[in-house]
């Protein structure tokens, strides 16, 4: 038959999930939330309309939802879903079964909120110079790449597709807000190794040592990568590992302007393939370039980050900025369990 309940059963099944291992429970043993205060503190309030009503949940309370969606790569509605059911979601956001859990409109209109005041950047920027002050970025080096970051197809005519690629508005969508509301305008098609891709593009530049992304930038897919080296680099940064897209005059103009040491992939071609010496020296810097795949490996495995259900650039642009803070997140409790950097107990504080 089913067992009593016992007064301390709750305590013990917790004990139990993080026996097992709870990420929710490690990323909190080592975050300090107060990086993010002052952000929130800026943040623009609304007034009541009048007394009554329910309170507004704190802006903290709503980023770490936000936090839990981004790392399990959730929807609104199961992120709402998902912190009603599990235990693990619970605790991390300090809630007992009394309260009340956000519901997903509200989780939606605070995303939105943050994305309209540009407040994602900021909370990046914020968690960064933290990062800077406790020396998890070295700045040894760094590596520079980017990733498709897909989102649902549209089934547009060609004609659709064409007045949208000229950056007009299709014939009769204005008529029709509903349908509207789900095309996105911004996405566009790319090809890569003959494989199609549609959406955006999340373009980084990541710590060589920890790994962590100090910083990015959200294009539509279209853009080739080389097009944001510049917006990706300041002057007197250190030694830079990118690949072969990389290559040519003007990407050198731009490393050579700003005193950067770069590490660029040569690339052959037909009339003039590549020498043994160059594949060799290809080699050797593609085993530093390789480590930014860990990014976009974790990305995709573990946090489902490689596709977006957003509309829209701007909506895309904080979803993926938000996604890129939070994998730093995760690396940085990685750092600190595993001693990497000579990290072995929280120093965000």
């Amino acid at each position: 038959g089913l067992s009593e309940r016992g007064l301390f059963d709750a305590h013990l099944r917790m004990d139990q999930i993080s026996t097992m291992g709870d990420p929710l429970a490690a990323l909190e043993a080592v975050m300090d939330w107060s990086i993010f205060a002052p952000v929130f503190d800026s943040m623009e309030h609304v007034e009541a309309k009048g007394p009554g009503g329910r309170p507004a949940y704190a802006p903290l309370f709503m980023f770490k939802v936000l936090v839990i969606q981004s790392l399990y790569g959730l929807s609104d509605e199961q992120t709402q879903y998902q912190i009603l059911d599990r235990r693990s979601f619970h605790r991390f956001l300090g809630l007992i079964d009394a309260d009340r859990v956000p519901d997903q409109n509200t989780i939606r209109l605070f995303r939105e909120k943050l994305t309209a005041e540009g407040l994602f950047e900021k909370l990046f920027g914020a968690f960064h110079q933290r990062l800077l002050e406790k020396g998890f970025i070295t700045r040894k080096g760094q590596i520079i790449d980017a990733s498709f970051v897909e989102v649902p197809r549209q089934r547009n005519t060609r004609a659709e597709n064409e007045s949208i690629k000229n950056g007009e508005m299709p014939e009769g969508w204005e008529e029709d807000p509903k349908r509207l509301s789900h095309k996105d305008l911004d996405a566009r098609w790319t090809k890569k190794n003959n494989v199609s891709y549609y959406g955006y593009k999340d373009h980084v530049a990541m710590d060589l040592e920890s790994k962590l992304i100090v910083r990015s930038e959200v294009t539509d897919a279209s853009v080739h990568d080389s097009q944001m080296l510049d917006a990706l680099t300041r002057p007197g940064d250190p030694v830079t590992w990118v690949d072969s897209g990389y290559a040519g005059a003007p990407c050198e103009a731009i490393f050579a302007s700003k005193n950067i040491e770069a590490k660029i992939c040569e690339k052959g071609a037909r009339s003039h393939p590549l020498t043994e010496g160059q594949k060799q020296a290809n080699r050797a810097k593609s085993r530093k370039r390789s480590r930014v795949e860990h990014i976009f490996a974790f990305m995709t495995g573990s946090m489902c980050a490689m596709y977006r259900r957003c509309v829209g650039l701007a909506r895309n642009r904080g979803s993926i900025l938000l996604g890129n803070l939070v994998y730093n997140m995760a690396r940085v409790e990685q750092i600190v369990r595993l001693g990497l950097l000579g990290r072995r107990k929280p120093v965000l504080a």
